[in-house]
């Protein structure tokens, strides 16, 4: 049974501050919470259905807590619309970063993305590029945000997201010889440009693409043209489908 201060408990994950002190996210869905499972992710509270516990044969081991519930008391507990048989209280990850590990294949670099669906978007497409590590400026959207996690589909638990001085780390990083490609207008066109088998790719943010500060560190500026040439259109992509795009051709030169 939940207790009126579970309750409250899961909803405030909702909040940035509450997560941070808490050090715990909110995991909710059948698929999600099996994805924790799965990917060895420590279970503060396990919060299921009595079928969903005996359908998927949950032992007391995959959690320090294990609650039973009522679809009612899910109805309650949940930030879903549409709530299913299962939400979990996640421990976060203790990760270190490393720089030279980060950057000994492809890497993602996110400036200031705003947006959850955007940021769940580009950690599901890093997941299926096989990138994984995600460098993000300090002032981009919370990885542990509830609907960064429900867009990442799964991805969340097999991607490494880390925030720092995304600056610094860019400097550090083409200081070693590391290529830094950025998306912008002005770039040479995507399919013909080269296109190295590492480096750093970075994704600016939506409205206002890649900061002046960021911008100065990319030793090769990119672009994704139009079709036909000269077509006077959409002014620009959605940044989780330009980041698509920049993977996909990065990925397919590798098979040449």
């Amino acid at each position: 049974m939940l207790s009126k201060n579970k309750i409250r408990f899961i909803q405030s994950l909702a909040r940035k501050k509450i997560r941070e002190q808490e050090k715990v996210f909110l995991v909710e869905g059948n698929k999600m919470v099996l994805e924790a499972i799965e990917a060895g992710r420590q279970l503060k509270t396990l919060c299921a259905t009595s079928g969903f516990l005996a359908e998927n044969n949950i032992s007391p081991q995959m959690a320090t807590e294990v609650i039973e519930v009522s679809p009612e008391e899910m109805q309650k507990a949940s930030l879903l619309q549409t709530p299913q048989q299962a939400l979990a209280v996640v421990n976060m990850p203790e990760q270190h970063f490393n720089l030279t590990d980060s950057t000994q294949d492809l890497a993602l670099a996110l400036d200031f993305i705003q947006d959850p669906g955007n940021l769940g978007t580009i950690i599901r497409l890093a997941d299926w590029f096989g990138i994984r590590h995600i460098l993000c400026s300090e002032n981009t959207v919370d990885c542990f945000n509830p609907k960064v996690i429900q867009s990442s589909m799964g991805a969340i638990f097999r991607v490494e997201v880390h925030y720092l001085n995304l600056v610094e780390t860019l400097k550090m990083a083409a200081a070693s010889g590391t290529k830094i490609f950025g998306t912008f207008l002005e770039g040479e066109n995507l399919y013909k440009h080269p296109l190295s088998k590492n480096g750093i790719l970075v994704m600016g943010n939506e409205g206002n693409g890649i900061s002046e500060e960021v911008a100065r560190m990319v030793t090769d500026k990119v672009h994704i043209p139009a079709f036909p040439g000269g077509q006077t259109g959409s002014e620009s992509l959605n940044v989780a489908t330009a980041t698509a795009i920049c993977c996909a051709e990065f990925r397919r030169r590798m098979m040449d």
